[in-house]
């Protein structure tokens, strides 16, 4: 009779294993006994007498709630947080960082955890333990690094932005060395940190605007200017700039610009040895080997503006059309020195009174 009713009993436990499979699952709780207690203590009491047969209901509940059970009670938890989440959202769930730190540690204990999740896909799951490991992680390393960081004084770091806005070439290293010599310690990220509010963002070194005023004292340009007379005869003037200041040192006035004209007139624009180390020229045929012989004489290095390019010697092209607009087109050229004068009235006026 006892080992009837004992068989009757592992049946009617099974049967209600089945139904609490097909069921929602059961409460998430702290042990598998008070996820199992309410459903499997009314089975049981149905068929046994709790006090007769207490060695079967043990025997039986012992094997059901083993070890090799951890693992389905660990899923069904899964499936009902994920149902809990799903029944508080609307369209979309809406996870919590504890909704997403839980199934994580869940499907730790879960062997095959992606045929378990219902409301996210796995890639998702995998995504959500990433940002737990790099929170972790994060959150330990900024407060050892909060711990062990010496703060830096206002001093230090008012001269750490002065030294970097008031030279734009130097670097973290640069400055951090520049510290030394004053006794100041600092780390190289420190004055990273810090050079960053006193330099705006934008493209690092020299622009070119920055070079060409570095360089531009040094640079020298000519040009010719073509003008017809009262009677329609061609002449020809030719002008030499400075590129730094746009003052113009020389001009001259011919109607045959030959070669040796040409460099003459670079003779007479570089006295007493004042000469520039660059000029700039276009591609005119009248600077030929006279030209070249006198500029290699003096030092001078010769710059040749590429073909069809009058923005390489934009200060001559410039200075020449405001020649033409502001002189020449309201006056009557009759002959070479009638030009020759008015042009150097012109340049008179442009290097002392006009801004430029």
């Amino acid at each position: 009779m006892a080992g009837a009713r004992a068989v009757a009993g592992e049946d009617a436990l099974r049967l209600a294993w089945r139904v609490a499979a097909a069921h929602p699952p059961f409460p998430l709780a702290r042990g598998p006994l008070r996820l199992l207690g309410p459903m499997l203590q009314a089975c049981m009491a149905s068929v046994f007498d709790a006090r007769q047969d207490r060695a079967v209901v043990g025997a039986v509940a012992g094997e059901l709630i083993g070890d090799h059970h951890t693992e389905l009670i660990a899923e069904n938890a899964l499936l009902r947080q994920q149902l809990l989440v799903l029944r508080r959202s609307v369209k979309r769930p809406r996870c919590t960082p504890t909704d997403r730190a839980l199934p994580v540690l869940l499907a730790s204990r879960i062997r095959a955890w992606r045929s378990a999740l219902l409301i996210v896909q796995p890639d998702t799951l995998l995504r959500w333990h990433r940002q737990l490991f790099r929170w972790h992680w994060s959150r330990k390393s900024r407060a050892r690094s909060a711990t062990r960081r010496a703060k830096v004084s206002d001093e230090t770091i008012a001269l750490i932005r002065q030294m970097a806005a008031a030279n734009r070439l130097w670097g973290a290293e640069r400055i951090r060395g520049e510290l030394h010599k004053l006794d100041i310690r600092v780390a190289k990220w420190t004055v990273q940190q810090y050079m960053r509010d006193a330099r705006p963002p934008g493209r690092a070194g020299q622009t070119w605007a920055t070079f060409l005023r570095n360089h531009a004292g040094d640079v020298r340009a000519c040009d010719f200017l073509p003008v017809t007379d009262a009677l329609f005869r061609p002449l020809f003037a030719f002008f030499v700039i400075v590129l730094d200041s746009r003052r113009v040192v020389h001009v001259g006035v011919t109607r045959h610009p030959t070669d040796a004209w040409v460099a003459q007139q670079l003779c007479e624009a570089t006295p007493f040895n004042e000469r520039p180390r660059y000029l700039i020229r276009d591609n005119d045929r009248n600077c030929g080997r006279a030209f070249a012989a006198v500029a290699n004489a003096t030092g001078i290095t010769v710059v040749r503006t590429a073909y069809r390019a009058p923005g390489q010697n934009a200060t001559c092209e410039r200075f020449l059309g405001s020649v033409c607009r502001e002189c020449l087109d309201h006056t009557l050229v009759l002959s070479e020195a009638s030009l020759w004068r008015i042009l150097r009235e012109y340049v008179a006026y442009f290097n002392g009174a006009r801004p430029h």
